[in-house]
């Protein structure tokens, strides 16, 4: 039989066949001696080795698409990025060094700010001023409400999605409403610190309906851009593109070069000068961390 792994947990996967039955399976030493662990999102064949027990076992693992490291997860066609519009307020940094991870990845990012209930529409105009020209498609939601729900469903139906963002941000919340047999535990936000509890302990694969699966996944407070050199970074930045062919230099990477065209886009308004920022602040780790 054929399935996809939607959970791995102490070296057993759990396999959902495609319709309705979900089997425990361990995968064959094969894998082991090859050094290839079974992610979350592969698709794979398997033996039922007990129907009534719904036991199985992993023979195969189908080519991957491609393969995140965090979460550790296969297949994936699309990254919804959840960030509160308040409650915690929304670190663009953090959002900016997801979306280098993704565009690395060639995995298409669908941004979502829920809580829209906790703010107003001047919110609205500034987060999507941020990331004007970018080509992200941007939503905004009340959970709470019940409101923008139906058209984050609509962008689902027919897709493997990885649900992603800080904690507090109302991710399992989000989870729950689309899948409440999925029985996600939410958490409040920390009034000290302004950050929610972690409350999706390991990744998994929600079914929720034909060909359509969302992957909860632990909430995250920072992440590191890897794999890539400073001088590389402007790729990831796509709103830099077509300003960057009016660059007196080829190989201008829009940070200290006087005759600039990314850095004239940021002074006329074309580009987000808190996404520029963000670059000049990522572009710096990144050049810092080749010195060690």
């Amino acid at each position: 039989m054929q399935g996809k792994i939607i959970k791995g947990i102490a070296g057993f996967y759990y396999v959902h066949d495609g319709r309705s039955r979900i089997y425990e399976c361990k995968a064959k030493g094969i894998f082991r001696n090859k050094k290839i662990k079974p992610l979350v999102g592969d698709d794979v064949e398997f033996d039922v080795l007990d129907e009534t027990a719904g036991e199985g076992s992993i023979v195969s693992i189908f080519p991957r698409k491609n393969e995140l490291i965090r979460p550790a997860v296969a297949n994936i066609d699309q990254a919804m990025l959840v960030f509160a519009v308040k409650a915690p307020a929304p670190n663009f940094n953090l959002l900016d060094r997801f979306l280098i991870a993704m565009e690395q990845q060639d995995i298409p990012v669908v941004l979502c700010f829920n809580k829209t209930d906790l703010g107003d529409e001047e919110d609205a105009r500034v987060y999507r001023s941020v990331y004007r020209n970018t080509g992200y498609s941007i939503h905004f939601l009340s959970v709470k409400q019940a409101e923008g729900v139906d058209a984050v469903r609509t962008l689902l139906r027919g897709k493997t999605t990885a649900l992603a963002g800080p904690s507090g941000v109302g991710k399992s919340s989000l989870m729950n409403f689309l899948n409440p047999d999925a029985g996600m535990e939410t958490g409040a936000v920390s009034e000290k610190i302004q950050r929610g509890r972690h409350t999706t302990r390991h990744t998994e694969l929600f079914y929720l309906e034909e060909n359509t699966y969302l992957l909860d996944t632990p909430g995250f407070t920072s992440m590191n851009v890897e794999g890539i050199e400073c001088g590389e970074l402007k790729q990831f930045f796509p709103e830099f593109l077509s300003p960057a062919e009016d660059c007196r230099f080829p190989d201008c990477v829009h940070v200290g070069e006087r005759d600039c065209g990314v850095k004239r886009a940021v002074e006329d308004g074309k580009i987000s000068r808190e996404r520029y920022e963000n670059y000049l602040q990522i572009y710096q780790d990144l050049k810092d961390r080749k010195k060690w």
